[in-house]
């Protein structure tokens, strides 16, 4: 049995957990479902077929000179190896980098990162912070908030807002060139929030730093894992609750 609170924290009654939640540990499905799920959103690339070439030809043997192909002025150029020429073995955007993954396999996956959300030793190992016994489920009220003041307000009183705390504090610049691409900042992930009428909620929390808010519909294993490692600390309300019950197994 696991409780139910109030958004004021208190408990107010008690569920039988879905038998989805009961699902063995499976960390190397998890890892490889990630990693199939990031491999097929990745977009090909690859240099332009006339990136590097000139109007350049080689003068041929005899001359006391390479066979490089040569501008007119003499220098070289075309070939690799020379100033402005092409790559010798550049990326193709013809490359296919999408992955399989079988559907047994994935199902087995998410379930496996959905029953690591209750095991509080797995959640810790995370880095998350938090004053509550896992699950935490919270009743419907929950969906209905509509400011972030109030989200927040709920959140400590149910014990969670230290690991949003966590993730605003862990806000740093990307090291490298990707701060010049449009993702200065790399935020830690925080708290994941389950809700079945997920729109008021994701207005108040979706700018809270670290926190996902999404539909029982909408559950794959880079949310419950994200990075691949499973344990994220994770929300539901009652109604989404019942929602995953139907879908996934009996509530």
């Amino acid at each position: 049995m696991a409780k139910v609170y109030s958004i004021e924290g208190e408990v107010i009654q008690e569920v039988e957990l879905p038998d989805c939640f009961n699902v063995e540990y499976r960390p190397d499905l998890i890892r490889k479902a990630v990693n199939v799920i990031r491999a097929n959103r990745r977009q090909p690339y690859g240099v332009s077929k006339d990136a590097g070439h000139y109007v350049a030809w080689s003068m041929g043997p005899g001359r006391g000179m390479s066979r490089i192909p040569r501008l007119a002025s003499g220098r070289g150029a075309f070939a690799p190896g020379t100033v402005k020429g092409r790559r010798a073995h550049p990326p193709k955007p013809e490359k296919v980098w999408k992955r399989r993954m079988n559907k047994k396999e994935m199902m087995l996956a998410r379930l496996s990162a959905l029953s690591a959300t209750i095991n509080e030793e797995i959640v810790k190992s995370r880095g998350h912070k938090f004053n509550v016994e896992l699950p935490v489920i919270v009743e419907e009220k929950f969906e209905e908030l509509k400011k972030t003041g109030e989200v927040l307000k709920a959140l400590e009183k149910l014990g969670l807002v230290d690991d949003v705390m966590r993730a605003k504090e862990g806000k740093h610049i990307r090291a490298g060139k990707g701060k010049m691409r449009g993702r200065k900042y790399k935020v830690p992930k925080s708290l994941l929030i389950i809700a079945e009428n997920k729109e008021k909620v994701k207005k108040a929390a979706g700018n809270l730093p670290g926190v996902d808010v999404i539909s029982p519909e909408e559950i794959n294993v880079e949310y419950l894992a994200p990075g691949g490692h499973a344990g994220r600390l994770t929300l539901y309300t009652l109604n989404a609750l019942k929602k995953i019950g139907d879908r996934y197994g009996s509530i």
